[in-house]
Order: C-alpha cells, then sequence, then structure tokens
C-alpha cells in the first residue's frame, strides 16, 4: 500500500473557495483530492474575509463535495454462501453457471483463493482486512465464546473498507446475508453500530443470521424489520436482486455521477437448499452415477478449463465418507434427489445474479466497475451428515435424522416445508478436487473458493487465470488500492490496527508476477493450517458432521505436510520426508496463533450455540421475568428468554371483540425449525411445541374463547435430568386448566440460527404449520409475561 506524507492530511478531499474580489460570486475552485490516513476529513473552514456586511465581506464558500481520487472505480462485490471449487460449472462443477462464466470471460479467474473455513470469520476478514480473530470473530457470532479472538464483536479499531469508500464520496449497499453483528445486539433495542450501517454502509437489506428460510425470510431493511413479504413464492435471492437494482437504478438516477460499492451477499447456497422446481427439473438423472465418479468426471472438466494443473491428483475421500457404490439403491435414489435439488438452486442463484450484473453492465460507467465474484465463504458444507437432513436445525442440536424419515419427503424437498441440506458425501464432492469440507481449515476442502475479477478498464487478459496464493483478507486492500485510498490509522477517532491483508492488484496486470502473499495461518475450531512460500501443514481435529467434543490435545495431533507447488490438490502427505520444514511450520503456526488472538484452541460446537451456558452478553441474562407488548416483533434468540432446558410460563391478557375471538398468533418463539408457541386457531386457543419439525405437540381448548378480558397461561414443566428432555405442556383459561400434552423430546442448545420472538404475530417461517405466517392477531393483546423457572 502507498503510504501518504503528514502534510497531506489535512484539508484532503475538501477542495476549497479561493478567495476573489468581494463583486464575485460565490464559485468553487477544483482541488485535486488527495487519500486521508485520518478519517472523518477535516472540518471545513471558511478562507475569506469577513466584513460587518456581505457588501463588505468576500464571496461565500462552500465545501467541495467529498470524492475520491479521479478514476476510482465503482464496485461490486457478490459473495455465495458455502459453496466449493468443484459446484459452480465455470470451474469445472457440473452446474452451468452463466453469470459466473461472463466475470471470468471478461477478466481473471483466481485458483488459489482462500477463505476461513466459516462464515461470520471469513466476512468480518473480507470487511477488515484483517485475520478473523484479530477482529474478535474466530467463529461463528452465535458460538462466541469471550476470549479476545472470539467475542463476536468487530472492534472499533478494525474499520471496514466500505467505511473508508463512504467517507470518500461512494454510495453504499448492502444486500443479503450480514452475521457480523453479534446476536445479542440483532434487535429492534439494537446498538446500531455494528449493524451494516455501522460498518459503512448507507442502505442495507437483507437478514442478520447465519442463514434465512428462502421462502419465508426474516428480513430487515436498515434498523426497521420488513414486515410486507416479497411476492408469494418468490425465492430469497431474487428479491434481494430486485432490491439491489432499485437501489443502484435510484442512485444513478439522482447522482451519475457518484461512484458505488455495492456488496451481494446471498444466503445460497447455504441450507435450506430451497428453490423453484423449474430450475431443479434439468438435473433430473443427472447424479445416479454418486458423488465418486462426480469427482472423477470434475477434475477432468477442471484441467480441460485451466483452473487446476494438468498433473494434479484426485485427493482420496475420507474413510469417514462411505463409496457410492456401497449405498443401498434408496440411499441412492435419496441422495441423488437431494443433489439435485442442490444444483437446482446452485442453477438459480447464478441465474439471478445474472440480472444483477445486466444492470452493472448496462450503466455508462461500466468499463470503470471492478466486479468480484467470490464462490463461497468457506467450502461446501457437510453438516447434513451421513444421510442428509429435513431439518438443518437437527445439526445444531446434535439429533440425528434417519433415511426412512428423510425418504418421505423425497419430493418435497427444495420446497417450504422443510429446511433441508444434503448428504455430506455431496459436500466433499462439490470441493473437488480437494480434501474435506466447510469447518475444516486445515485442508483445502474447506478453505480455498473460485474467484473470480473483471474490471474492464484495467484488466485485459480476458479469461486470464491467476496462480498466485491469496486470502479473503486481501480484498480489503486490493479494492482500496483501486480506489487510490489507503487504510486510515485513525478512523472515527480510533487508532486502528495494522491491516494484515495485501493487495492483488498486482496480479491483474501480470500473470507471472510473484506472488506477494508468502505465509497465512488457518484455524477453525481447532482444525490448523499454515502456509509458507509453497508449503502447507497440516492437523485436522474435527469430522464436520459430529457435534460431540472431546477435549483439544493439541500436542497428540497428527500433522501432515503438503508441498503445494507441485501438489495442487494437496494430495500427497510429505511429513514422514520433511520432518524438520514440518517442525518449523507448526513453529510458525503457533507463532501467528499468539499474535493474532487464535488461542484458547476450542473445538466444541453445538454447545458453544447455547448463550446461556457461555455466558455471552444479552437483555435477558440474569432475569426471570419478561413482559411484552404488542408490536414486539422479530426478537432474536440472542435477545429472548432462554427456555431451553428449563420449565416457564406464558400469561397473555388479551381482549376479545365482541364478533367472537379472533384468531391469531398471540407469542411466538422459533420457527419452522421447533419453537413454542401460543396462538388461536378456530376461536380456541392453542399451546404448541415444535421439536425440530418432527412432531408438534399441541394442547388445544376444547371451547372459543369468551368475549371481554381474557387470560391465557401455557405452561411447560421440564423433566430435567440433562438437556434437550422432554416435558409436559398445559393450558388455563381463566384459571381453568383446559387440557396438557407431553412433549417426549425438546431442543438442547438452540431454536435455530433465525428463529425470532414475536407478540401479536409469528414472523419469518410459522412455529406450527397448521397456520400461514404471519398470522396476526385480530383481536387485543394487553401484555404477554414469560416466566422462567430454572
Amino acid at each position: 500500500m502507498k503510504t501518504i506524507p503528514a502534510p497531506l492530511l489535512c484539508f484532503v478531499c475538501l477542495g476549497w473557495i479561493a478567495p476573489s474580489s468581494k463583486a464575485d460570486g460565490p464559485r468553487v475552485t477544483p482541488v485535486a483530492p488527495q487519500p486521508a490516513l485520518v478519517l472523518p476529513l477535516q472540518p471545513f473552514h471558511y478562507t475569506g474575509s469577513v466584513g460587518r456586511t456581505v457588501a463588505e465581506s468576500d464571496p461565500p464558500q462552500f465545501p467541495r463535495p467529498v470524492q475520491p481520487p479521479a478514476g476510482a472505480p465503482n464496485v461490486v462485490l457478490i459473495l455465495i454462501d458455502d459453496a466449493g471449487y468443484g459446484q459452480f460449472g465455470t470451474f469445472g462443477g457440473q452446474v452451468p453457471t452463466p453469470a459466473l462464466d461472463r466475470v471470468a470471460r471478461n477478466g481473471l479467474r483466481f485458483t488459489r483463493f482462500h477463505t476461513t473455513a466459516l462464515c461470520s470469520p471469513t466476512r468480518a476478514a473480507l470487511l477488515t482486512g484483517r485475520n478473523h480473530h484479530s477482529c474478535g470473530t474466530g467463529v461463528i457470532t452465535e458460538a462466541a465464546s469471550g476470549y479476545e479472538g472470539y467475542t463476536g464483536i468487530l472492534g472499533k479499531d478494525t474499520g471496514t473498507f466500505a467505511e473508508v469508500l463512504r467517507q470518500h464520496g461512494y454510495a453504499t449497499g448492502w444486500f443479503g446475508k450480514n452475521h457480523n453483528t453479534p446476536d445479542w445486539e440483532t434487535s429492534a433495542a439494537g446498538p446500531f453500530d455494528r449493524w451494516p450501517s455501522g460498518l459503512g454502509f448507507d442502505h442495507f437489506y437483507g437478514f442478520m443470521g447465519g442463514d434465512a428460510d428462502q421462502w419465508h425470510p426474516t428480513l430487515f431493511e436498515n434498523h426497521q424489520l420488513v414486515q410486507s413479504r416479497p411476492q408469494a413464492g418468490q425465492i430469497l435471492t431474487k428479491d434481494l436482486v430486485d432490491r439491489a437494482i432499485a437501489w443502484l437504478r435510484q442512485v444513478r438516477s439522482i447522482d451519475a455521477e457518484k461512484p458505488y460499492l455495492l456488496y451481494m451477499a446471498t444466503g445460497a447456497t447455504h441450507a435450506p437448499h430451497h428453490v423453484h422446481p423449474e430450475f431443479v427439473a434439468p438435473f433430473k438423472g443427472q447424479f445416479d452415477d454418486g458423488w465418486d465418479v462426480y469427482r472423477e468426471r470434475t477434475l477432468e472438466r477442471q484441467k480441460r478449463l485451466g483452473v487446476v494443473p494438468p498433473e494434479t491428483k484426485l485427493t482420496t475421500r475420507p474413510k469417514e465418507l462411505p463409496a457410492w457404490s456401497s449405498l443401498s439403491p434408496e440411499q441412492k435414489r435419496l441422495f441423488a434427489r437431494m443433489m439435485e435439488v442442490f444444483a437446482g438452486f446452485t442453477a438459480e442463484t447464478d441465474h439471478e445474479i445474472g440480472r444483477l450484473l445486466d444492470l452493472v453492465e448496462s450503466m455508462p460507467d461500466a468499463e470503470n466497475t471492478l466486479v468480484f465474484y467470490l464462490v463461497g465463504d468457506n467450502g461446501a458444507s457437510a453438516e447434513g451428515g451421513l444421510v442428509g437432513l429435513l431439518n438443518e436445525n437437527s445439526f445444531f442440536n446434535g439429533v440425528p435424522e434417519t433415511l426412512e424419515d428423510n425418504l418421505k419427503a423425497i419430493d418435497e424437498l427444495g420446497g417450504p416445508k422443510h429446511f433441508n441440506h444434503f448428504p455430506a458425501g455431496w459436500a466433499h464432492a462439490m470441493n473437488t478436487p480437494f480434501q474435506w469440507t466447510k469447518q475444516i481449515a486445515s485442508h483445502l476442502g474447506g478453505v480455498r473458493n473460485p474467484l473470480a475479477v473483471s474490471w474492464p478498464a484495467r484488466i485485459k487478459d480476458h479469461g486470464g487465470v491467476r496462480g498466485q496464493f491469496h486470502h479473503v483478507i486481501d480484498l480489503a486492500p486490493t479494492i482500496l488500492d483501486a480506489c487510490g485510498l489507503p487504510f486510515p490509522t485513525l478512523l472515527n477517532g480510533v487508532a486502528q490496527k495494522p491491516v494484515e491483508g495485501v493487495s492483488m492488484l498486482y496480479a491483474f496486470d501480470d500473470a507471472r508476477a510473484p506472488g506477494r502473499r508468502r505465509s497465512q495461518y488457518f484455524e477453525m475450531l481447532s482444525n490448523r493450517g499454515f502456509y509458507r512460500d509453497g508449503w502447507w501443514a497440516a492437523a485436522r481435529t474435527g469430522i464436520p458432521w459430529d457435534t460431540t467434543s472431546s477435549p483439544i490435545d493439541p500436542d497428540s495431533t497428527t500433522w501432515e505436510l503438503y508441498h503445494l507447488d507441485a501438489d495442487f490438490s494437496q494430495a500427497t502427505d510429505l511429513a514422514a520426508r520433511h520432518p524438520q520444514k514440518l517442525r518449523a511450520l507448526q513453529d510458525e503456526w503457533w507463532a501467528a496463533a499468539s499474535r493474532s488472538n487464535v488461542l484458547p484452541l476450542d473445538g466444541r460446537k453445538a454447545e458453544r450455540l447455547s448463550a446461556e451456558w457461555q455466558g455471552r452478553p444479552s437483555p435477558g441474562r440474569n432475569r426471570t421475568t419478561f413482559t411484552y407488548y404488542p408490536g414486539t416483533l422479530a426478537v432474536p434468540a440472542g435477545s429472548a428468554p432462554p427456555v431451553l432446558n428449563k420449565s416457564f410460563t406464558v400469561t397473555a391478557e388479551i381482549d376479545t371483540d365482541g364478533d367472537g375471538p379472533a384468531d391469531g398468533a398471540i407469542w411466538s418463539l422459533g420457527g419452522s425449525d421447533g419453537g413454542f408457541g401460543l396462538y388461536v386457531h378456530h376461536g380456541c386457543p392453542v399451546f404448541v411445541g415444535n421439536f425440530l419439525n418432527r412432531s408438534h405437540t399441541r394442547v388445544t381448548s376444547p371451547d372459543p374463547l369468551p368475549l371481554g378480558t381474557v387470560v391465557l397461561r401455557a405452561e411447560f414443566l421440564y423433566d430435567g435430568g440433562g438437556f434437550g428432555k422432554g416435558g409436559r405442556l398445559s393450558l388455563s383459561v381463566d384459571g381453568q386448566r383446559t387440557g396438557e400434552e407431553r412433549m417426549s423430546q425438546t431442543h438442547a442448545t438452540t431454536l435455530g440460527l433465525g428463529g425470532t420472538l414475536d407478540i401479536g404475530a409469528d414472523t419469518g417461517t410459522a412455529v406450527d404449520p397448521v397456520y400461514d405466517p404471519p398470522f396476526h392477531y385480530g383481536g387485543k393483546i394487553r401484555r404477554v409475561t414469560v416466566e422462567l423457572r430454572p
């Protein structure tokens, strides 16, 4: 990065008006803007002479609107969720991806680009240009543990490139997935300084958590809940692209010269794998040969496309995954269908991105627009386990699903009834030719992701391939380098941590240029890797679909060694041949871990999702009574009462109208993938417990509600004796018990990454499938009180 001499720190980018004769009117004297190492910029001060009257004063002066350096490009950043190297057709996958093809054909493909192996960490590193632990995001925000590298909080000392662009005159818009705001700060009560608006974006439309139901998402526009749903039957990605198109058109209609940053972070292709049937139909029968054959054919395609070297070897399937030939006919039928659905999901996602690119390319300044299309924040996800999932929340709660149950839903996959996920064998295949998957930062299947970049005004090697080793922390410096701007040393009054990324701009011009990233550490859930000058040391400790945890003994972990310059796919372990090289890389890993707040190592999974167990901050912490009023909607789990593994009561004071009791949700917590709810249906109150969408335990009053003021009391009496046990649901109306039912099992750790609490409605997905969300209550709610009884 270029450095700016200290004398340029004052009055940069503002410009000023040179004093002139008193007879002149106001005018602006253009001054070439200079990049600043301190933001915000110095305030404007009038430099003319002021007399007693206007007639005795110099002409008025106005501050020049803030602008970036001349020629700074527009920036479009597209980030796909949970996608592997061998998934998109542009990099050898079986799914045609013409939008990605277009970016690659007009620009470059980077074949040695890396992420962190998990969602929030990659996104934090992308925005800040620092390693994920350096900015407190060593794991997803819902699993923050409180150590410095794992708070889930992006510190003010790790500012984003978007904030720099915004303060230099860019319009900044973010569409889609956030997942970088602490879970306990995503409610309507804020604070909002770590929402996208506090991370450099003037406009946000999307979802706050780790995933979203594609058919029924809970969305926010800036700080407000979006209560009007997308068009019925519309997938989320289409809605996101529609909103992005509308935003960009509006920005350019108002100010045709204003540069823009458009960040499109789809929820796809993260579970749930939701897709319109017409995108699935073309793939029928295409995956019947299974994942082993898919990997072989994909590698052949990759070699033909030039995205892997000709000598690349296909890595061995992990022993923990079955061979396709060993599966039963029923397993093959289900798993092939799950892959067809996922392929359609991928195709539909790229199709929608193509619509966004159509608009970008139609703009008058399309030539000076820098587009990044990053396929994945980590490798494809194996969290679907060995038989796939109808409900991703089963994984988070450590509850296995069965082949028999999943087969029953084979014709419903991709639709709104399920939060489905494909089996781990297909995830491994999507990461061809590498080993392993998402979570496994020690191996390339978890961290090597395709990147295509286009910039017609700068990149002339159309369709070129770049093999320099780079990491997601390098994107922020690249963008600012392209814009002629440095990262500030002081941002919004806070001294900034050093940027750990390096610009990739040099590689845009020269395919043979020596790589400028010579080393990089990797760590996720105690899976470790270290790269130095073509060599990679790897230590895997976990299995992605296994939510159980054993204590980590870093001294007994087996390390592997790979020479990536000669072994692109990480196929040949050289640890026994080069023990000294391995030892040196291990030592470098520990040194980097110490510098970057990686320690202490922690391989726990499911239990870290419980805010209560981890002691994370929450508006409800140390409280046993919560009172809610009408209009309270979409309260995230991190701010809601922690009802799991304990008894609780819900008391609702309502008024029914003179025309009879109205239907609707009174209190709901969670969503279709699990939760509890109190609602009125056909005039009768119902208390429901939803266990992972497998069973719905309902207590229904036999009589309609009386007219007037009514007090409903729903009680859950937990069995105790451990986590995720059963309990008894009961319901009372005005003090009279109307029924009770037994719920045999409950969630142990979480109601899901997207479940919310609502009063007077059920936003997002429905806790109970007997009604359609948002199921607004038609009567009057005075208050709802939740009481916990640990």
